[in-house]
């Protein structure tokens, strides 16, 4: 049975049963704390209406349960980076190294050197892609570089703690905040999550001796906080930019260590749709990406005023929609684009890409690349550099709800309303397989880049079926179904290029390409295609998990990986830390299967 809301206060639990162990091949996940974060009523002025009518409509207030993100403040520990690109010509070196946790858990040939060593090649910086920063084109954007003394960087401009309005109920520091930050391990780890109208920041650090209660707790009057990012490039012992995206469109700019913040998008002001999903641009310190819930995806600059917004490419828009192409779901339509000399305010860039919700969205880590998925079922590959839809896939069955790259941006992952986890190969332009294991609505992914090596994946979803799935992929564990044997098909390939390129129309309103109807053979012609018809499932190999567990008894809104943990939680605000194996440790972490064979034969372990 769900468990009542917990209004008061954090509690926390160490459980040490053997049903919150998670058994996997490399060892024994054991539950290290779970947490039970506060989550508030409705406020007062927002008195639930009580409708007897079952068949009553009334919208509700937009939630996303609780999501976290992750922060270590001193940045000694960031997750491994598999995209590298080598310094001489710029192309893509996915360097392999080792995974192995126990010294008994033997590798294949290609993942060691010559001399038979094992070798890790240190990859370069999420934006040392060598990949043009967004905007660079523009003069008018070109960024203004940070202060290094985190100290010095610029802050948000209101006081939270003594701010009088409305939109903001209640903040409540921990009494002891100063003094938690000054004997905090450095190397500790941060957590923000939001629930409902609730904020929390959080140290879930295992040395500290105050970890169930929060930092800081932001109670907001109405809004429903569904969605924030931490800025990984300006982070620091004193200093982090959180941006929080909420249901009523507006975007709160929040720096947690002098609790300042400013609102962005106030009242709607740009767009007035809930904010669904939100990142900081790669490699930038004041441009970030929110994505509403009418298909809009929007560049701001924290640093930026709003200004009300009219799309300046009228012109092409009505005759977009003279055509009857309004609704095309292979157009990206530019209501402002980043190279618009008009940067005075916000937004930066503006793209409509659907007519229905944008569920979530992800950056690839060569930063060239973004990935969305919507609530219409597609799957958009766009170069956000040059503001161009590249391909278009669909779901299985209903909308998609999620999305991650590969850490070395070969593959992508979806997850949505067909239960099912896909895998899909950007290089191919095609998807490699379907994951079954959910009996209900997948609701997020994630790789494990301390489990990834360029050749092998570990990569996990948890859903509304309360279940954490942990799969492990290799291209050539998959089974191919008999009814694809006879066709012919691209292999995949051994590496993703930097850039996706292909040849495209200049359009600035409606990035659709046709396939050029000169072109006699099929393969031509896929190649200039944006849309990718669905696959049968007869047709596209099937991958089992490797471990399924219930692990909550409500459904799971969000998961995470770090070095030493998997961190998963529900809508209900349940936060649980799962330590890794730690009998054998040698290395970073854990191996895959030793060889295809048994890890066809395989079963996933069950366990609720």
């Amino acid at each position: 049975m769900p468990q009542p809301s917990n209004e008061t206060n954090n509690v926390l639990k160490q459980l040490s049963d053997p049903e919150y162990q998670l058994v996997v091949g490399e060892g024994t996940y054991v539950l290290r704390d779970s947490w039970f974060l506060s989550t508030p009523p409705p406020h007062p002025s927002e008195a639930p209406v009580v409708n007897l009518n079952p068949l009553a409509t009334a919208v509700a207030p937009a939630t996303a349960g609780t999501k976290l993100s992750l922060a270590i403040a001193s940045g000694k520990k960031a997750a491994p980076q598999l995209y590298n690109v080598d310094s001489a010509d710029g192309k893509p070196n996915f360097s392999t190294y080792s995974i192995r946790e126990s010294e008994r858990e033997s590798r294949t040939s290609h993942e060691t050197e010559s001399s038979g060593t094992e070798s890790r090649t240190e990859a370069s910086a999420p934006n040392g892609s060598k990949a043009p920063a967004f905007g660079a084109a523009n003069t008018l954007l070109t960024p203004v570089l940070g202060a290094k003394d985190a100290a010095k960087r610029k802050k948000p401009k209101s006081n939270m703690v003594k701010s009088n309005s409305s939109y903001i109920s209640r903040v409540i520091p921990h009494e002891a905040l100063a003094k938690r930050i000054a004997e905090r391990d450095p190397d500790g780890l941060f957590a923000f999550a939001n629930i409902n109208r609730a904020f929390q920041w959080l140290d879930l650090s295992p040395n500290s001796l105050h970890r169930a209660d929060h930092l800081t707790k932001i109670l907001f009057t109405k809004a429903h906080m569904l969605c924030h990012d931490v800025n990984q490039i300006t982070k620091g012992p004193s200093h982090i930019d959180v941006i929080i995206g909420s249901s009523a469109a507006d975007i709160i700019w929040y720096e947690p260590f002098s609790q300042r913040y400013n609102r962005i998008n106030k009242n709607g002001m740009i767009n007035s749709t809930p904010v669904s999903n939100i990142c900081w641009i790669p490699g930038s310190e004041n441009l970030f990406l929110a994505s509403h819930t009418d298909g809009t995806l929007i560049v701001y600059d924290k640093e930026r005023d709003d200004a009300e917004f009219v799309p300046e490419e009228i012109g092409a828009q009505a005759s977009t929609e003279a055509n009857g192409e309004s609704g095309d779901p292979a157009s990206l339509h530019i209501n402002k684009s980043v190279n618009s000399k008009n940067q005075k305010c916000n937004p930066v860039a503006s793209w409509r890409i659907s007519n229905q919700k944008i569920s979530s969205f992800a950056f690839s880590p060569d930063s060239r690349h973004l990935a969305v998925v919507s609530e219409d079922g597609s799957l958009r590959i766009i170069d956000y550099l040059k503001e161009t839809l590249l391909d278009l896939y669909t779901s299985y069955y209903g909308g998609l709800i999620c999305v991650c790259w590969s850490p070395d941006g070969k593959y992508v992952l979806t997850g949505g309303q067909d239960d099912l986890v896909s895998i899909w190969s950007l290089a191919d332009r095609q998807i490699v397989a379907r994951c079954p294991g959910h009996h209900s609505w997948v609701t997020s992914v994630a790789f494990d880049p301390w489990r990834c090596d360029g050749q092998n994946y570990r990569f996990g979803s948890v859903g509304d079926d309360c279940r954490l799935l942990l799969w492990d992929f290799n291209f050539s564990m998959l089974h191919r179904p008999k009814a694809a044997l006879g066709r012919q098909r691209a292999s995949i390939s051994s590496y993703a290029p930097t850039a996706i390129t292909r040849t495209r129309t200049d359009s600035v309103a409606a990035t659709r390409l046709r396939s050029n109807s000169s072109l006699t053979t099929a393969s031509a012609e896929n190649e200039q295609s944006i849309e990718h018809p669905i696959e049968s499932r007869t047709l596209t190999a099937d991958l089992p998990p490797v471990m399924s567990k219930s692990v909550d008894p409500c459904p799971l809104a969000w998961l995470g990986f770090q070095e030493d943990c998997i961190v998963t939680s529900c809508i209900m605000g349940h936060v649980r830390v799962w330590d890794r194996p730690k009998e054998g440790v040698t290395g970073s972490q854990t191996t895959l299967p030793v060889s295809t064979e048994n890890a066809e034969k395989s079963e996933p372990s069950e366990n609720s």
